[in-house]
């Protein structure tokens, strides 16, 4: 059964909630499972898509996540710095955080095209 199939938004979404006695739960330091990996790209792609709607320009997420020389403990952005080291515990607290989190990454990316409006059309 694909991903998501017949499930409800809230069965969803709470794909996305890591309480902070989870989070506690998991290591500090550890390896990024597929599930995990694909909360990341999930939420980078909502962001990309919520920012298309909005800016009528088409986007994607620009994220490759690898190990950072003999460390397998930390990963990086394309164009960026180091990702984070603890990207194994992705996730927010409530839904109300995770909405605000969104919200704030597409707010921000819609006002840089606006700003910068012959580059985003470039």
């Amino acid at each position: 059964m694909a991903r998501g199939k017949g499930k409800s938004d809230a069965e969803l979404l709470g794909d996305f909630i890591i309480t902070r006695n989870q989070r506690r739960a998991i290591p500090i330091i550890g390896d990024s499972d597929p599930d995990v990996l694909w909360r990341v790209d999930m939420f980078y792609t909502a962001i990309g898509l919520a920012i298309e709607e909005r800016s009528g320009l088409m986007t994607s997420p620009m994220m490759e996540m690898k190990p950072m020389g003999a460390s397998d403990d930390c990963f990086s952005r394309s164009g960026s710095s180091s990702f984070c080291p603890d990207v194994h515990r992705f996730g927010f607290d409530t839904f109300r955080q995770l909405a605000e989190a969104g919200t704030k990454l597409v707010d921000d990316a819609t006002s840089a095209t606006e700003a910068y409006r012959d580059v985003a059309r470039a």
